[in-house]
């Protein structure tokens, strides 16, 4: 649930006001308009419905709605087509994700590519899904799978059983078809509304997985695919992969904030050199865990060691977030007053957080071994001390009610040779041994650039001016490097 460690940043997604009737075997958008106002949403942003089957099994049944927007190019005589972004999450919302990449994409992408966003099935405006979880099941220490302070998970058994019974009572039909086939579905129908042959793509973080998925199911309907932040691709556990590489990421990536810290030990007093911070995280974590500190507004209202954990995790997405872990950290160690907590809306964690598990759970089977699951938790939290055994505890799909539809989707390299992977060296969330997987699956249809950066997301975001222009050129031209390249 690699979203849920973003959600501060998500907010409502914008409404959609044109809709189109069509039959359910047709996802043709017969009309465009405004998108509803909101914060951040270029007025040339224009939004529609698509209506797609709820279940693309059964011909002629339910459908549901998928929403649209897009942002068309100044300069139709350059255009090459259409820029679709992928969301990540699972579960984040895109609709408004041509509003915010205008603002950031060159102008030689702009020029040449209608930019194009959705909000996946079950999220925001596209047929939303709620489980209807208790406030309690909603702490981000819960939605990733922490265990109790001294290593027992028996709370994560009893939350895990009460979210999947949650889900089914409350979920409706379509939390049933929520899956990774079911989206790249889903985008070929959001293909041939917009009238395109082939469609091109930027997927980022679980946006890459889906983005993997659709070019492996559809592989002649791809033009240009980046795919940024690479999840790993493996058939056989799929989710469950991409949860335990939190542990190998963040050990990645923990080095970079505690040399920033000692850069700064005079301000923050952490210590003097990376080790010595590391000591003092793991120590405050510790302590923590035995003595929480009152912290009210929060969810739960305590700084406990899982809460300092689930701090970090995020503060490693981004070197921006350094100085809001740090703050946090020094005023637990100061018995200083704590920041204010910012804690995600309501209605958008409800959201989230059943689109994640159902994507999660519909993709791929889940052992159900509480043994199995307390013995993998006993050995992560001494190798990886900083994640405390989250990473391979037991979630809700372990007592999920329902088996996945179909297998999940080997990622092959039958098809063009068009699939650029852009990659962070240090990533807390995709590590990059992760995205050698998706690189060694893609074979010779892919080309990997490798960036010596830390944090998620790479183009325009945490990547450096060769990996931009590496990604650029790929879109502007459709040309692969020669050969893999480090930046």
């Amino acid at each position: 649930m690699r979203n849920l460690a973003r959600l501060s940043a998500v907010g409502a997604a914008t409404a959609v006001l044109a809709t189109a009737l069509v039959t359910p075997a047709q996802a043709a958008a017969t009309s465009w308009g405004a998108c509803a106002g909101g914060p951040g949403v270029d007025p040339r942003q224009e939004c529609t419905t698509l209506h797609v089957p709820m279940d693309y099994r059964a011909s002629g049944g339910q459908t549901i709605s998928l929403a649209v927007s897009r942002i068309k190019t100044a300069k139709p005589a350059l255009r090459q087509g259409v820029l679709l972004i992928i969301p990540g999450g699972p579960g984040s919302p895109g609709l408004n994700r041509p509003s915010v990449q205008v603002k950031r994409l060159p102008q030689d992408v702009l020029d040449r590519y209608d930019i194009v966003g959705f909000d996946p099935r079950g999220v925001g405006q596209s047929s939303p899904v709620s489980c209807d979880l208790e406030t309690r099941d909603l702490a981000l220490t819960r939605l990733k799978p922490y265990p109790d302070a001294d290593g027992g998970i028996t709370e994560n058994v009893a939350w895990s059983r009460r979210i999947a019974e949650a889900c089914a009572r409350n979920g409706g039909p379509l939390i049933r078809h929520i899956s990774t086939r079911n989206e790249a579905r889903d985008i070929d129908r959001i293909r041939q509304a917009l009238g395109e042959k082939k469609i091109s793509y930027w997927g980022v973080s679980y946006g890459t997985y889906a983005g993997a998925v659709y070019a492996t199911m559809f592989p002649e309907r791809t033009d240009r695919v980046v795919l940024d932040s690479n999840d790993d691709p493996d058939p056989r556990r799929v989710a469950r992969q991409w949860l335990a590489n939190y542990a190998v990421g963040v050990e990645d990536r923990f080095p970079d904030f505690a040399a920033w810290a000692a850069a700064r030990d005079g301000e923050y007093g952490f210590g003097a050199d990376a080790a010595a911070v590391r000591r003092t995280f793991l120590d405050l974590a510790a302590e923590l865990d035995r003595k929480p500190l009152p912290w009210p507004g929060a969810n739960p209202e305590e700084l406990n060691g899982n809460v300092l954990r689930e701090t970090m995790l995020n503060a490693l997405y981004s070197d921006a977030n350094f100085p809001m872990l740090a703050t946090l950290m020094r005023a637990a160690l100061t018995s200083g007053e704590l920041p204010p907590p910012n804690t995600p809306p309501v209605a958008a964690m409800q959201n989230t957080a059943a689109h994640s598990g159902a994507t999660m759970c519909n993709d791929v089977e889940w052992p159900d071994s509480v043994s199995l699951h307390q013995r993998q938790v006993t050995r992560d939290r001494a190798a990886h001390p900083l994640t405390a055994g989250m990473p391979v505890n037991m979630g809700p799909c372990a007592f999920w009610p329902y088996k996945p539809a179909e297998p999940s989707v080997r990622v092959t390299s039958r098809g063009p040779a068009n699939v650029l992977l852009i990659q962070n060296l240090r990533d807390p969330s995709t590590p990059y041994s992760g995205a050698l997987k998706m690189r060694q699956a893609f074979g010779q249809r892919a080309r990997m650039v490798a960036v010596d950066s830390g944090g998620h997301g790479v183009y325009l975001a945490n990547g450096n001016t060769c990996g931009d222009q590496a990604v650029t050129a790929f879109l502007t031209t459709g040309h692969l490097p020669q050969h893999d390249k480090n930046c």
